[in-house]
C-alpha cells in the first residue's frame, strides 16, 4: 500500500487539491479533485504495467463512440505511477433506488449492447476464458480468493475444488465465446455504470481496467447478478433479468450465466 504523501508526489507539479476517496486494487489509491472534475488512481512500483494497460483501455474505448472517461495525464516516478482521468458526470447506478433504476433498465441494456456491438477482432485487449483461467488459477493458488466476492452458497467450498467444477465445462463455453465474441466491460456492476441523474441516460462506463474481447455473458452476469441487490425482491429481479434480456436482444441462457458468475469471483485477489 502507498500512503497519501507518496501518492501525491507522483502528480508532480500538478497543481491541483486532491481528496483521498478510497484505497483499491493492489495498493492503488484514488483520489478526486477538489472540483470534482477529475480522478487520480496512484500505484506503486510493481503496479505499474497493470496501469498502463488500464491507461490503454481508457484510450482505445474514447476513440470508439461509448461514452467514458478521457486520459488527462500520466506521470511515473521511481515510487510509482498516477493515472488523471476526466470524470463522468452522474450518479452511479447503484445508488439510485429501485424505482430509478427500472426507469433505466433499458437505457442501461441499450448501452451495453452498443458497447458489446464495437467490432471485437478490432479491440487489442483480451479478456477471454484463456485469460480469466490464468488469473483464476493464479488467485487460487496463492489462496488470494475473496469469500466474499463468493455466492453464499460456496462460500465455505475450497476455491479449488470451485475452480475444477468449472473445468469440465471449458470447451463448450470457448466455443461459444469464439461465436460471439465481443468488447467486454470486464467489471460490468452498477458502480461501474454513471447515470444522468435528470434524464438517467447511461452518461459513460468507468473502471476500465477489465475491458477486453470475451464473451458477453462475462458481462451479463455481473450485472444482472449486482442489480439483484437493488431490486426489492426475487419476482421483481427475474422480471428485470427478462426486461434486460429482451431489450438486448437475447434469450438468457442460465446455464451460461452462472458459469460466468461461477468463475469471476476466482479471478479477484
Amino acid at each position: 500500500m502507498i500512503d497519501t504523501t507518496t501518492a501525491l508526489r507522483a502528480l508532480l507539479d500538478d497543481g491541483g487539491s486532491w481528496i483521498p476517496v478510497t484505497d483499491g486494487e493492489s495498493g492503488a489509491a484514488v483520489f478526486r479533485s477538489d472540483d470534482g472534475t477529475r480522478y487520480a488512481k496512484c500505484v506503486p512500483a510493481d503496479s505499474v504495467t497493470a496501469l498502463e494497460e488500464e491507461r490503454a483501455r481508457v484510450e482505445w474505448l474514447g476513440t470508439q463512440g461509448v461514452p467514458g472517461p478521457r486520459v488527462l495525464d500520466w506521470r511515473v516516478t521511481a515510487d510509482g505511477a498516477c493515472l488523471v482521468t476526466s470524470a463522468v458526470a452522474g450518479v452511479p447506478a447503484h445508488r439510485v433506488p429501485a424505482a430509478e433504476l427500472r426507469a433505466a433498465w433499458e437505457k442501461i441494456a441499450d448501452a451495453v449492447r452498443r458497447l458489446h456491438d464495437l467490432p471485437a477482432r478490432q479491440c487489442p485487449f483480451a479478456r477471454d476464458l484463456t485469460w480469466m483461467f490464468a488469473m483464476a488459477g493464479d488467485v487460487v493458488a496463492r489462496g488470494a480468493v475473496n469469500p466474499a466476492f463468493l455466492p453464499e452458497e460456496q462460500q465455505d467450498t475450497p476455491a479449488g475444488e470451485l475452480l475444477a467444477r468449472l473445468e469440465p465445462q471449458l470447451e463448450r463455453r470457448r466455443a461459444q465465446e469464439a461465436a460471439e465474441m465481443v468488447v467486454c466491460h470486464g467489471d460490468l456492476c452498477l458502480p461501474n455504470i454513471i447515470l444522468d441523474p435528470d434524464t438517467l441516460d447511461v452518461a459513460g462506463f468507468i473502471d476500465l481496467g477489465r475491458l477486453g474481447r470475451a464473451d458477453p455473458y462475462a458481462d451479463i452476469a455481473l450485472l444482472l447478478a449486482n442489480a439483484r441487490e437493488t431490486w426489492p425482491d426475487e419476482e421483481q429481479a427475474n422480471r428485470a433479468d427478462e426486461r434486460f434480456a429482451e431489450r438486448y436482444g437475447i434469450v438468457l441462457d442460465r446455464d451460461r450465466e452462472r458459469f460466468y458468475l461461477h468463475l469471476d469471483p476466482l479471478t479477484w485477489g
